[in-house]
């Protein structure tokens, strides 16, 4: 199954399993290789001295391309993007543009940039930038998200650039790739859909909760760090939403503080990058300062195992998904019931055709 994107990312299907924080580790990424897809480790939530082991421990476990994922405007970028080229990763990925240098130095060093974008503009922003690929998430998607439809943004940016498009925001399985395949994608990436399986580091007790949530119970709310964020509503949730912005305030410092410290920054740092990415893009110093809220208050539910207690980020396609595959397992069924829903179409096009 070749596409653009296969053959940008050398993987043999055009699957991607996106950089999940506290998710995405090493174990997840290596099968997902071994698998045909393509995986990203999340280095977002990580030290440069993780980033670097998980790199190591991704190899020892797979021979298959694989990429990171990382927030630009963190203190270390530079040095994560020293330990990329170093390491020779096939591509990295990220939410805002980095420097048409950093950029630069990474195309040349011959790693792959494909930033992930919610807005046609975004993306015709980062193709300018330089980046090779981009994922295009629709608002059905996990985590931050936009507000338009998959369905909608998909055709909207393929008519606006030539580079390969994955679609991400509400795929499972293969008749989503078909789908997304026809609508001018060139492959699909998935985070919700890899969380539930059996390499996935999340407690099984999280994995629950995913499990026995139908669609209508997956939202969106701005409380975490001011932007729109998907994800399962629970207590935890409706204690945010209660909360005086004071409140608000005051639990956003100490996550940040935390986040700081647990990825070998300092309080002095994380403001530097709050005023970079104030200056660089659509959102409020206030925002900017409260990004490192979602991670903390993630990590609760994803690796301390406290799903009541926690945000749960989630694409709203988890309300569809029942059961907790391997990634191997999951990737041969998306392949195999892509051919046979491929196969379907094309007796039915060449019948109406035929018959007319």
């Amino acid at each position: 199954m070749q596409t653009q994107l296969t053959k940008l990312l050398g993987c043999r299907y055009p699957v991607i399993q996106t950089a999940m924080g506290w998710v995405a580790d090493a174990r997840l990424v290596a099968a997902t290789g071994n698998a045909g897809g393509f995986g990203f480790l999340a280095g977002a939530v990580m030290t440069t001295e993780e980033i670097e082991q998980g790199i190591l421990d991704i190899k020892a476990a797979s021979d298959a391309p694989f990429g990171v994922n990382f927030h630009m405007y963190v203190p270390h970028a530079e040095q994560i993007v020293d330990l990329c080229i170093e390491h020779q990763v096939r591509a990295v990925s990220y939410s805002r543009s980095p420097s048409a240098a950093t950029v630069e130095r990474l195309k040349t060093a011959g790693i792959v940039c494909i930033p992930t974008v919610g807005a046609k503009r975004h993306a015709v922003k980062a193709v300018e930038m330089g980046a090779d690929a981009v994922v295009i998430q629709g608002g059905e998607g996990g985590g931050h998200t936009g507000s338009v439809a998959t369905s909608i943004l998909l055709p909207q940016v393929r008519d606006a650039i030539d580079v390969p498009i994955a679609a991400a925001g509400g795929f499972r399985d293969g008749r989503g790739l078909v789908a997304a395949l026809a609508m001018g994608a060139d492959g699909i990436a998935m985070g919700t859909r890899f969380l539930l399986t059996q390499e996935s580091p999340v407690p099984e007790a999280t994995k629950l909760i995913y499990l026995r949530t139908p669609p209508e119970k997956i939202v969106v709310s701005t409380r975490l760090d001011g932007l729109p964020q998907r994800m399962i509503a629970n207590a935890y949730l409706d204690r945010l939403i209660r909360a005086s912005q004071l409140g608000l305030l005051v639990r956003a410092v100490k996550n940040g503080l935390a986040f700081s410290r647990m990825t070998g920054g300092s309080l002095i740092a994380t403001l530097g990058g709050a005023w970079k990415m104030y200056r660089s893009g659509d959102l409020s110093f206030g925002q900017t300062l409260m990004a490192a809220n979602s991670p903390m208050m993630i990590q609760e539910a994803m690796v301390k195992g406290n799903p009541h207690d926690g945000i749960l980020p989630s694409g709203q396609v988890a309300g569809l998904i029942d059961d907790l595959p391997t990634v191997a397992e999951l990737v041969a069924t998306i392949v195999s019931d892509a051919e046979t829903a491929a196969r379907s179409i094309q007796t039915t096009v060449c019948t109406t055709s035929n018959s007319d």
